[in-house]
């Protein structure tokens, strides 16, 4: 055991390294210390430390009183080197020489750092804002272009414990309610359709106890069979109702073990084979810029088309501007994301769900908005605006387009191929016109230079993030329970994998390098379309049989 002396290399008031250490193999190198060091120094430079120090955290009966700057440096450098575990923390403290250098002459035990970080859940916000604008302020940068991307994370629950909604089950049990109510004649006061409430019932087991059996058939021995029984539905009722409210009015599954968990669909499968890929998981998203996240956002939504707007008003709320651009896959393009970032100010390189077939022309879209009056089919002919026709439904937001003469038209078959009537020598066209607006305004963003330059940058950053958290950390799966343990927990994860971003940094005054459209480059345009290709595609799908479409992975009506 060699003795080492640090001596103090900072003057701070918050993180400091000032006291002797003891080292069991070899002092730490001198590179591992500059960069520890410019470590805590970018943590003092952020003011994180004021918000820490707001944090009324005690340490354990009989050990010694562990500083918050001090064990939060600690804590964030575990999750950076990819120790999320509350055990690889208390393992550190003995073995690993740049923990020791953080945490000094303390070892804090794995109860002690569950309970700091769930103590974090409060402030994590702010102090992951502070850092975040130290780094963008040292590193030179803005935060004008971000990039959105979302990843399901498997939660910390058991895999088979979990509750479906009993929305099903719950109407099945009123309907058996009331045809019992109606037999003991109670039925007055029910609502005519829907869940009889709790309250409801138990307001008629008080009353059922004022009935007379001479007007039940079967006496007395029929009335207390169906007293038993109203009892019995009133227990399952008050069940129903417990799951629906632990599941609220956006879920429709949660898991015993963790109640904040919901049943999504991921890649592995856990279940035997059978392939329903079901686990308890949350939905987190990202916001990145210039490689650093820079907003974390963890949903209980099964999709992400819901989790666009609260994640940039999480960044409203942490940085007080929007970003000038946002980019974000198909899985994000829908008309309130579109009119979102329309009113905020926010141009919105955001790919639609049709994007990928309209651009290779393998599914051309059937037809172009032109105006409010007019449309032109993929044949080239001339749409013209009617009034609801017969046998259609009127919407407020939708308009009807005729297109006549169809018969002779290459691009007939793929045109009416859901049409219900394919006789017919015309077609009408059911446009929702503010949604086809807002599609064409993000198609010519999407394919001009900038939107090419933006798209391609989207899969190295934001893909690329996850992909740093997922493989070179090695985190794959929360360790925590509920939304709160979990939102601080994936948090410490984005601010682990910016700290090591940051360090690289710090140690080469290199940023990493992204592509730079050329200003030669010149706008895309969708591959026109072969009306031969899709009709001899369309002729191989209809000679397959049903198990050769399911073999090939044709899964979705109009996939060919």
């Amino acid at each position: 055991m060699v003795k080492c002396s640090i001596p103090k290399t900072l003057t701070m008031a918050y993180f400091t390294v000032s006291e002797d250490l003891l080292f069991y193999a070899c002092p730490l190198p001198l590179s591992e210390r500059k960069k520890l060091d410019a470590y805590l120094l970018l943590l003092e430079k952020s003011s994180a430390g004021k918000y820490l120090k707001q944090i009324n955290f005690d340490s354990e009966p009989g050990r010694p009183k562990i500083d918050q700057c001090r064990l939060f440096a600690e804590v964030l450098y575990c999750f950076a080197l990819g120790k999320a575990s509350l055990r690889e923390m208390e393992t550190a403290c003995f073995t690993d020489l740049r923990i020791i250098y953080l945490i000094e002459d303390v070892q804090p035990s794995a109860a002690s750092f569950s309970r700091f970080v769930t103590s974090l859940i409060p402030n994590m916000p702010a102090i992951f804002a502070t850092i975040m604008k130290r780094i963008f302020s040292e590193c030179g940068k803005d935060m004008d272009t971000l990039y959105l991307d979302g990843s399901k994370f498997e939660a910390n629950a058991n895999k088979y414990k979990f509750v479906w909604k009993p929305t099903t089950l719950h109407l099945r049990l009123s309907e058996k309610v009331a045809n019992l109510l109606k037999l003991m004649h109670l039925e007055e006061g029910l609502p005519n359709e829907g869940v009889i409430p709790a309250k409801t019932i138990m307001k008629k087991i008080e009353d059922a106890e004022k009935i007379s059996s001479t007007l039940i058939g079967g006496g007395e021995k029929a009335l207390l069979k169906m007293k038993s029984q109203l009892s019995q539905y009133l227990i399952k009722s008050i069940e129903y109702e417990e799951k629906k409210a632990i599941c609220g009015e956006s879920r429709n599954s949660y898991y015993k073990t963790d109640h904040d968990a919901t049943a999504m669909c991921l890649k592995e499968d856990y279940y035997s084979g059978l392939g329903s890929q079901m686990h308890a998981a949350y939905n987190t998203q990202i916001l990145v810029s210039k490689g650093f996240i820079v907003t974390y956002y963890v949903s209980q939504d099964r999709t992400d088309a819901r989790t666009l707007a609260p994640t940039l008003d999480q960044f409203f709320q942490w940085y007080g501007i929007y970003p000038k651009r946002v980019c974000a896959d198909a899985g994000y393009g829908s008309v309130n994301n579109y009119e979102y970032c329309e009113q905020k100010g926010i141009q919105a390189f955001i790919k639609y769900t049709a994007w990928n077939g309209e651009k290779t022309g393998r599914n051309p879209a059937t037809y172009e908005y032109i105006d409010t009056q007019t449309i032109r089919c993929l044949g080239g002919r001339v749409g013209e605006r009617i009034q609801c026709p017969e046998g259609y439904y009127s919407k407020a937001d939708y308009a009807f387009f005729l297109v006549k003469s169809c018969a002779k038209c290459d691009f007939e078959g793929y045109c009416k191929r859901f049409l219900k009537s394919k006789s017919k020598r015309s077609r009408i066209f059911e446009i929702q016109p503010r949604w086809v607006q807002l599609k064409q305004q993000a198609r010519d963003r999407l394919l001009s230079p900038e939107g090419i330059e933006i798209r391609v940058n989207r899969s190295c950053q934001v893909e690329g993030a996850f992909g740093v958290i997922k493989q070179n950390m090695d985190y794959k799966r929360f360790r925590r329970r509920s939304m709160g343990r979990v939102t601080v927990e994936f948090a410490l994860t984005c601010l682990g994998m910016n700290i090591r971003k940051y360090l690289r940094f710090a140690m080469s005054g290199v940023l990493p390098f992204y592509w730079v459209a050329p200003e030669s480059l010149k706008a895309e345009t969708f591959k026109t379309p072969s009306a031969k290709r899709i009709k001899n595609r369309m002729e191989k799908k209809r000679k397959l049989q049903p198990n050769e479409i399911a073999k090939k992975g044709y899964r979705r009506k109009g996939k060919y």
